[in-house]
């Protein structure tokens, strides 16, 4: 066996042992010691569960932070900000998962230049290991912009409950309370920690500007904007929030109209590469013998 593929084949192993590491590891000594004072005086059960694993994960988590320029880790904490911080994709195994999916992909893409050499193979294996690079940002956007759609179809239905509520006598953030807790939603989850923003000593400006910059929806950007300028100028919250919420069904509708007008140019193309070629075989099919026929 030729040196190369055995390289390749170890450097193959340790990849994917490093893979199974960062995902399955267990926590850092800090996160084991933070998680140990948060529940000191319960069970003994929870506290062995919690301690699991030691500090298998914390080298593999130092390496992935040295070898991860500043600019990365900061842009993946802003992902990561607006896909709502899904328990299962913290910033370590996200770190880890840069550093350890290239190294996989290079080590199978060196194997494919081994048993097929060329220019191709050579690109095909580096544009695999660019795309591996980036593929948790990929992963990350893409939720986030299924998490800001979301919160845009939340709004309106939000929005009338925020009226009703301070149109019965409610302030402004009792009713972004009962709006947080009653929904079940990413919004609802945007708004209850907006309130716990305000409650910890932040502004209300401030508070609402972070719950802007978080869910990165332009409709909930545009309401924040408005509740800003009512506080700052002392207009009417119930007004505001009455033409908001009629200004968010409509656009709401706009956007499901827009979305029907554009099925029939979105059907074209699959009819004229899928369908009528097929017609046409049905159809001229028959004559098109039936002349070779005639003629031959």
């Amino acid at each position: 066996m030729p040196p190369v593929v055995v390289i390749a084949a170890g450097m193959v192993g340790i990849a994917l042992l490093l893979l199974i590491w960062s995902v399955f590891g267990g926590a850092s000594e800090a996160q084991i010691q933070t998680l140990s004072n948060l529940q000191r005086g319960m069970e003994k059960e929870r506290d062995a569960e919690a301690t699991s694993g030691g500090g298998a994960g914390a080298l593999l988590n130092a390496l992935a932070r040295r070898c991860t320029p500043t600019g990365s880790v900061q842009r993946l904490e802003r992902l990561l900000s607006r896909a709502g911080r899904p328990a299962e994709w913290p910033v370590d195994r996200l770190l880890a998962a840069k550093v350890v999916l290239p190294f996989v992909f290079g080590a199978l893409g060196l194997l494919y230049i081994v048993s097929s050499p060329g220019p191709l193979a050579i690109m095909v294996t580096v544009l695999a290991v660019v795309v591996a690079y980036f593929l948790p940002e990929l992963l990350l956007y893409s939720r986030g912009q299924e998490r800001s759609q979301q919160i845009g179809l939340e709004l309106a239905d939000t929005l009338d409950q925020m009226t009703i509520a301070v149109e019965a006598g409610l302030g402004f953030d009792s009713a972004i309370a009962r709006a947080g807790n009653n929904g079940k939603g990413p919004l609802a989850e945007e708004l209850i920690r907006t309130l716990q923003d305000i409650q910890l000593g932040q502004s209300r400006r401030q508070a609402y500007e972070a719950l802007a910059a978080r869910t990165d929806a332009p409709d909930l950007r545009r309401f924040i904007r408005a509740i800003v300028q009512a506080d700052m100028y002392g207009v009417s919250i119930a007004g505001v929030l009455r033409t908001q919420a009629a200004e968010m069904r409509m656009k709401r509708r706009q956007r499901a109209e827009e979305k029907a007008m554009q099925i029939p140019v979105k059907v074209i193309f699959p009819l004229m590469l899928c369908i009528l070629p097929v017609l046409f075989i049905v159809l001229l099919g028959p004559a098109a013998m039936d002349i070779v026929k005639a003629f031959s």
